[in-house]
C-alpha cells in the first residue's frame, strides 16, 4: 500500500473511534520497513492539523461526499496537509493524490485534480478564510478552545498553538544505572544528540526522535521514553527505600518505572491498573527494569477488591483526566473527547482522591496528577477536597517549572519543551 494511502487509512480508522496508539501500529506493520517513517508523519500531521484541512476541504469541495466515499476526502486532506507542509513539490502531491484517488473511486479523479489545483492558485485567500474561523485557526474543536478561553483568557491561544505543534522526544535517564551526563555521553558516542532539560534532572531532549532499539541500554531500562512533565511525578514524591507505595491508575507504567528506579527498586510498589487491555504495556516497562511489583488488576476506587487494610506512605494518583495537556502528542483526542466527558471525569477523579486518601497513612503525602489543562479537573478538584477534608493539607510546590494555580502547580503544553501537565502534593495529618 502506497504511504499516502496508508496514512488515510490510518486517518479514518480514528475518525471512527479507534486511538491513534492502535490504529497506527497495526497499520505500519503491513508496510514496507522504508515507507513507515513517512505514514506515521503523514498520519500525525494531517491528525495535527485536522480542524483546519477539515476547513479547508469543505471550501474546496462545496458539498461533502457520500460517507461511504469518506475515503476520498480524507486523501484530499492528506494531499492537502502536503501542500501546506511544503516538503514536497506540488505536481508531485497532485499526482500521487489523484493517482491513488483513481484506483479507489475512478468517478472522483477529476474533482479531487481540481480541488488541489484550486488550493494552488487561491492558496491565499483560503488560509485567509481559514484563519478567520478560529477552530480552523487554532487546530482545536470550538468547545476545547471556549474552554481555554474562559479557564485561560491571557495564555489560550499559547496553549492552542503548542497543542497543535510537534513535540520532542525526552528521555528519562536511570539515574541508578548511570548519570545524566555520562548517558549524554553515551548517546552521543552513538550518533544521537541531546540536550539536558534545565527544568527536570533526569531528563534529556533529543535533537530529533529516533527509534528506541538505537537508544543504548534501553531493553536493559537504562533510558526510557518519557515527557520531562511526565518525569516530575517520581521525583516530587521524595520517596524513601522501604517505603510502601501505591501507584493507582499505572499503566502504560512510565512513571510506575521511574518511582523504581529513584530508589534502586528498594520499595513496596503497588501497581493498579483497571484496564485489562493496557496490563500487557505494564508488564513490558517493569521487564526492562527487572524488578517484582504486586501488580493488580482492579478499580483503585473500589477498595474492597483489592485493598489489605495496611496503609501507604506514598500514593501517586495520575488521575483518568480529558488528556487536554497532551493532544500535541496524542492529536487523536481532539477527535474523540466531548464536552460532556469532562463532568464524567471529574467525577471519577472525585471519587478516586476520596476513596485512595483512606489508604494513606497519617504523615504520608499523595501526588494528584493529570495531564489536563482544564481547572475543572486540577486546581479545583483539589481545593474542593482541601475544603471537605480537615486531615488533608497542602505541600506547596517550590519550582521553576510552571506556574502555581493555587492549589497545585499547572504547566502548560510546550512549556520548556513539556506536556500540558497538573500535580497538586497533599499530606496527610499525623
Amino acid at each position: 500500500m502506497k504511504p499516502r494511502l496508508a496514512a488515510a487509512t490510518v486517518v479514518q480508522r480514528v475518525i471512527a473511534g479507534e486511538s491513534l496508539a492502535r490504529a497506527l501500529p497495526a497499520e505500519l506493520e503491513k508496510q514496507e520497513k522504508e515507507n513507515r517513517a513517512t505514514i506515521q508523519a503523514l498520519s500525525y500531521g494531517v491528525l495535527r492539523q485536522y480542524e483546519r484541512l477539515q476547513f479547508l476541504s469543505g471550501k474546496l469541495l462545496r458539498k461533502p461526499l457520500k460517507s461511504r466515499d469518506a475515503i476520498i476526502t480524507t486523501l484530499l486532506q492528506v494531499g492537502l496537509f502536503e501542500l501546506l507542509d511544503g516538503q514536497t513539490p506540488e505536481h508531485a502531491v497532485v499526482s500521487e493524490t489523484v493517482s491513488l484517488v483513481r484506483k479507489q473511486r475512478a468517478w472522483a479523479a477529476g474533482l479531487v485534480n481540481a480541488c488541489l489545483r484550486r488550493f494552488i492558485r487561491e492558496r491565499e485567500a483560503l488560509l485567509r478564510a481559514s484563519e478567520a474561523d478560529l477552530s480552523a485557526h487554532y487546530c482545536l474543536p470550538s468547545w476545547l478552545l471556549v474552554r481555554l478561553q474562559d479557564a485561560w483568557p491571557e495564555d489560550w491561544r499559547q496553549i492552542a498553538l503548542a497543542s497543535s505543534s510537534p513535540a520532542p522526544m525526552t528521555l528519562r535517564v536511570n539515574r541508578s544505572q548511570v548519570s545524566r551526563d555520562e548517558y549524554r555521553q553515551q548517546l552521543a558516542d552513538a550518533g544521537l544528540h541531546a540536550k539536558p532539560h534545565a527544568q527536570v534532572e533526569t531528563a534529556l531532549v533529543l535533537d530529533q526522535a529516533v527509534d528506541v532499539t538505537s537508544l543504548p541500554g534501553f531493553e536493559t531500562g537504562r533510558v526510557s521514553v518519557q515527557d520531562a512533565a511526565a518525569q516530575l511525578a517520581a521525583l516530587l514524591l521524595d520517596l524513601q527505600p522501604g517505603q510502601r507505595v501505591l501507584d493507582a491508575c499505572a499503566a502504560p507504567g512510565g512513571k510506575t518505572l521511574h518511582l523504581l528506579d529513584e530508589v534502586s527498586g528498594k520499595i513496596d510498589l503497588v501497581a493498579i491498573e483497571k484496564d485489562p487491555q493496557r496490563i500487557d504495556r505494564l508488564k513490558e516497562n517493569l521487564l526492562r527494569g527487572r524488578y517484582q511489583v504486586d501488580l493488580k488488576i482492579a478499580d483503585a476506587g473500589d477498595l474492597n477488591s483489592w485493598w489489605d487494610g495496611q496503609g501507604f506512605d506514598r500514593i501517586l494518583l495520575d488521575a483518568p483526566c480529558s488528556a487536554t495537556g497532551v493532544i500535541r502528542r496524542h492529536p487523536d483526542i481532539k477527535l474523540h473527547r466531548r464536552p460532556d466527558d469532562i463532568a464524567q471525569l471529574q467525577a471519577q477523579q472525585k471519587r478516586l482522591l476520596y476513596e485512595l486518601w483512606q489508604t494513606l497513612k497519617p504523615g504520608g503525602l499523595l501526588l494528584y496528577a493529570t495531564c489536563s489543562i482544564l481547572p475543572e479537573e486540577n486546581r479545583n478538584q483539589v481545593e474542593l477536597f482541601l475544603q471537605e477534608m480537615d486531615d488533608a493539607q497542602e505541600i506547596m510546590i517550590n519550582a521553576e517549572w510552571g506556574r502555581p494555580v493555587s492549589p497545585g502547580r499547572q504547566i502548560f503544553p510546550g512549556e520548556n519543551n513539556m506536556d500540558g501537565f497538573f500535580y497538586a502534593c497533599l499530606k496527610k495529618s499525623a
